[in-house]
C-alpha cells in the first residue's frame, strides 16, 4: 500500500466513524443533559480512561474548568487519571484493576457523574469504577468503542462508535467531547 493509499484510507475510516456519530445525536444530547444538570444541582463530573483515552479524559476536565470557547463559571471536573501518586499507591495496594474504584469509593456522590473512555469497553479498571458508581447512585456514563464491551451495560448512557480502530474510535470520542463541551457551555454558562 502506498502511503497516499494509507492516508486516504485512514481519513476514509476517520470520517465513517464520525458520521457513525449521526445516529447518536439524540444519546450525544441526553449526555449533554445529564451532565449539565448534575453540574448545575452542585455535582462534579469525573472522567477517567486508559492510554489515549486517559488524555481525552484529562482534556475533558480541563476544558470544563477552563474554558471551551467563551467565559462562563468554572465547572466541576476532575481526571481519576491525572493524579499519578494515586494511581501508583492504589495499585501498588490494591492491584491497576481498582486505580479507578478506590478514588470513586473516596470521592463519589450520588450528585455526580461519571464519564468513562475505552475504546474496547473491557478495561477491567474502569469496569470496576462503573460498578462502585452504580452502587452510589451516580450517573454513569460510557464514550466506547466497538460492541461496547463489559462497561455498555454498566452505563446509564453509553456513546458507542461502531469501528474497531482504536484511533478511529478516539477520533470520534473527540468530536463527541467537544459538543459535549459546547452545550454544557451554553446550558451552564
Amino acid at each position: 500500500m502506498s502511503d497516499k493509499s494509507l492516508i486516504t484510507a485512514r481519513i476514509d475510516g476517520s470520517l465513517a466513524a464520525i458520521r457513525a456519530l449521526r445516529d447518536q445525536v439524540d444519546r450525544i444530547c441526553d449526555i449533554a443533559e445529564v451532565v449539565a444538570e448534575r453540574l448545575q444541582g452542585g455535582g462534579t463530573l469525573y472522567t477517567a480512561g486508559n492510554g489515549g483515552s486517559a488524555a481525552q479524559a484529562m482534556h475533558l476536565a480541563e476544558e470544563l474548568i477552563g474554558r471551551y470557547r467563551g467565559d462562563r463559571p468554572a465547572q466541576r471536573a476532575i481526571c481519576l487519571n491525572a493524579d499519578a501518586s494515586a494511581i501508583t499507591c492504589i495499585a501498588n495496594d490494591y492491584g491497576y484493576e481498582q486505580v479507578f474504584a478506590r478514588q470513586c469509593s473516596a470521592l463519589l456522590t450520588e450528585r455526580d457523574v461519571l464519564l468513562v473512555l475505552s475504546t474496547s469497553g473491557q478495561s477491567a479498571n474502569l469496569v470496576e469504577a462503573l460498578r462502585i458508581a452504580r452502587q452510589r447512585a451516580v450517573a454513569t456514563i460510557g464514550f466506547l468503542g466497538s460492541t461496547g464491551g463489559r462497561c455498555a451495560g454498566l452505563c446509564d448512557y453509553a456513546l458507542i462508535v461502531p469501528s474497531d480502530d482504536s484511533a478511529h474510535i478516539q477520533e470520534a470520542h473527540q468530536v463527541a467531547l467537544h459538543l459535549l463541551c459546547e452545550i454544557i457551555e451554553r446550558r451552564c454558562g
